[in-house]
C-alpha cells in the first residue's frame, strides 16, 4: 500500500510537470500527423499490392503509425530525467525512503498516459480519412500501446541514469529507435519487403507489435499475431524496466 500511494504521489507530481508544459505533448503529435498528411495518400496508389488490400490502405498504415507513436514518443522521456539528475530532484528523492519503484513507475505511468492520449486524438483524426475502426480491438489496442510506451521509457530512463548526458543519450536512442523503426514495417508491410529483410525483421520485437496492431484494428481480437505482439513485448518491458530499476539502485548506492 505504502508503495502505491508513493507511485501515485510520483505520478501526479510528473503529470503536474507535464501540463505546465503542454506543447509538449502537442509537438510529440506533430511528426504522426505529418506522415498522416503528407505520406498516407502516397500509399493509395500501392492498393492491391501484397499487405495492403485495395481501398484499405487507411487500414493498414494507422496502426503502424501509433506504434511508431509509441516507439517514438516513448524514447525520449529519459530526457527529462537528465535535468532531474543534473539539479539534484533524482538525488534528493534517494535520500527519502521513497520506493526506488515507485520513484520511476510514476514518471512512467505519466508517460503512459499521455501516449494513450496521442493514440486516442490520431485515431480520431484519421476516422476522416477512412478509417474504421472495431472498438473492442481497439481498446485492446491501446493496451499494446500501454506496453510498449513502459518498454521504451523504461530503457530511456535507463539509459539517462547511466549516461546522464542529453548528446550521449540522444545519439544512443537514435542508433536504436532508427533501425528499429525500419524493421517493423510501421510506414509498409513487410510482406513488400525482400526475403532477407523479412528474416531481419523477425528479431526485432516490434515487427510483432505492429502485426498485432494491424490485427486489433481489423477486429482479429483471436489472432496468434495478438497473442504473440502481447508475449514479446511484455516480456521486453518487463526487461527494460528491471534494467531501469537496477540502474536507479545503482545511482543510489
Amino acid at each position: 500500500m505504502k508503495m502505491l500511494n508513493e507511485t501515485r504521489l510520483m505520478f501526479i507530481r510528473s503529470i503536474q510537470h507535464t501540463l505546465r508544459n503542454p506543447i509538449w505533448i502537442f509537438l510529440n503529435l506533430f511528426q504522426p500527423l505529418l506522415y498522416l498528411f503528407l505520406f498516407m495518400p502516397l500509399l493509395k496508389g500501392l492498393g492491391g499490392v501484397p499487405g495492403l488490400p485495395a481501398g484499405k490502405t487507411v487500414q493498414v498504415f494507422i496502426p503502424g503509425l501509433l506504434v511508431m507513436l509509441a516507439l517514438f514518443g516513448s524514447a525520449f522521456v529519459g530526457f527529462g530525467l537528465v535535468d532531474e539528475i543534473r539539479t539534484g530532484v533524482i538525488e534528493r528523492f534517494l535520500v527519502t525512503p521513497t520506493n526506488r519503484v515507485a520513484i520511476l513507475l510514476g514518471r512512467i505511468l505519466k508517460d503512459v498516459v499521455v501516449l494513450l492520449v496521442q493514440c486516442i486524438l490520431i485515431t480520431l483524426v484519421a476516422v476522416p480519412f477512412g478509417l474504421s475502426v472495431n472498438m473492442g480491438g481497439f481498446l485492446i489496442s491501446l493496451l499494446l500501446y500501454a506496453i510498449i510506451a513502459i518498454a521504451m521509457a523504461s530503457m530511456s530512463y535507463a539509459f539517462a541514469l547511466i549516461f546522464k548526458s542529453e548528446d550521449t543519450l540522444a545519439s544512443t536512442l537514435n542508433t536504436i529507435a532508427l533501425p528499429v523503426s525500419l524493421l517493423s514495417g510501421i510506414m509498409l508491410p513487410l510482406a513488400l519487403a525482400p526475403l532477407w529483410l523479412r528474416n531481419m525483421a523477425k528479431i526485432n520485437p516490434f515487427s510483432y507489435a505492429v502485426n498485432a496492431s494491424r490485427a486489433l484494428f481489423a477486429g482479429n481480437i483471436y489472432n496468434g499475431d495478438v497473442a504473440t505482439g502481447f508475449i514479446i513485448i511484455g516480456l521486453l518491458a518487463i526487461l527494460t524496466f528491471w534494467w531501469a530499476i537496477k540502474s536507479l539502485e545503482k545511482m543510489a548506492a
